[in-house]
Order: C-alpha cells, then structure tokens, then sequence
C-alpha cells in the first residue's frame, strides 16, 4: 500500500487541529483532536506527551497566525501594532486564556517572539533589568483587552438607583465601539507613560 502523500499527524497539524477546534467553540482535548483528524488517540502520543504539550502546540500555532513581524519602525509604533493585533488574538481565543496563562511558555515559536519584543525594547533603550518587567505589563494589557474585547456588550446594568455609573451609562458606546475607544485609550496611556519613564 503506498504512504500517503503528507503525513497525517505531525505537531503542526495537531496543534492547528486544537486550535480550529477551540476557535470554533467547540471541545479540544484530546479525544476531541483525534476525531476531528481521524485517528486513534493514542496516536496523538506519537507526536506530543500529554494536553500539556498539546496546548503548547496550540499556543504555537496561535502566535504564529498573529505574529507581528518588527520591521525596524520606532518602539511606540511597534507596540501599538503589536498589542492591536494580540488584543484580537486574546478575543478570539477567550477559553484558552486561563489554559494559557497557567502555563511555562516552552514553544520555540512563542520565544521567538519574546525575543524579539526584549530586543525592540533593549533597541529603544529601555534598561535591561526592566525589559522582563515591561513585557510582563504588555501582556497583562494585551489579555485584558482581549477579554473586554469577548465581553458582552452590555457591561453594566444596574438594577437600582446609582450616584453617577448609571448616568454615564446613558447614551454611552457599547459592544466593540466602546471596547475600541478603551483600548486605544489605555494604549495611548500605557506608551505615554513608557516613554516618560525612557526620558527619567
């Protein structure tokens, strides 16, 4: 019998499986992954030890859709680009953000790109005993946003009297188009105040 033209499991594939899966809302463990490519579970462990591993992949694969590629532009722009594109790879990816985040980021693909945003920060002249520091931050807003970007489009609703919340609710934006003034707002704020601390 003659082997296939392309394998039918490699990390890749498993990892882009999981995440089309979870994209769609649907289950992604590894049961789930096996009958989506059509094999046996067991032979998910040829390619990955266990769903720690899986979810590695997934997260792979995720950075790679929505990776930023540094094209030499100054510090402010490339984080504002950056932190756009992340805050939509978070919102469309809402349930794997606490699978994620509980987790050592290990995929070469993931530290690539870490690597790159410490070197644009080093580049820009941020003090390397910070850089972890400012990383951290950035990817603190970025799922935040994401999460307020997933959220529904009513935040509050207050069932009762309120001093002033529920005046400025009144007439105020909602779903996406109150979502995006935030985030352009808290972007503008956090790089404003990256910058002053460059010039302290």
């Amino acid at each position: 019998m003659p082997r296939p033209s392309s394998p039918l499991l490699s990390p890749e594939i498993i990892g882009s499986a999981g995440l089309a899966l979870a994209k769609a809302g649907k289950p992604f463990g590894v049961n789930a992954i096996a009958r989506e490519l059509g094999v046996r579970p067991s032979s998910l462990y040829n390619h990955a030890d266990g769903m720690d591993e899986i979810l590695e992949l997934m997260r792979g694969r995720l950075v790679e859709e929505y990776r930023v590629e540094w094209r030499g532009e100054p510090w402010p722009e490339f984080l504002h680009v950056m932190l756009r594109t992340q805050r939509r790879m978070y919102a469309d990816h809402p349930q794997l953000v606490p699978l994620l985040v509980g987790k050592t980021i290990t995929s070469p693909a993931v530290i690539a790109v870490y690597d790159d945003l410490a070197s644009v920060l080093v580049d820009g002249g941020f003090p390397e005993d910070e850089v972890l520091s400012v990383i951290a931050v950035l990817d603190a807003f970025a799922i935040g946003f994401g999460l307020d970007l997933a959220s529904p489009d009513e935040i509050w609703q207050p069932e009762g009297e309120t001093r002033t919340l529920g005046r400025l609710i009144d007439g105020a934006e909602q779903g996406s188009a109150r979502s995006d003034r935030t985030f352009e707002l808290g972007v503008g704020l956090l790089i404003d105040s990256l910058r002053a601390r460059l010039t302290r």
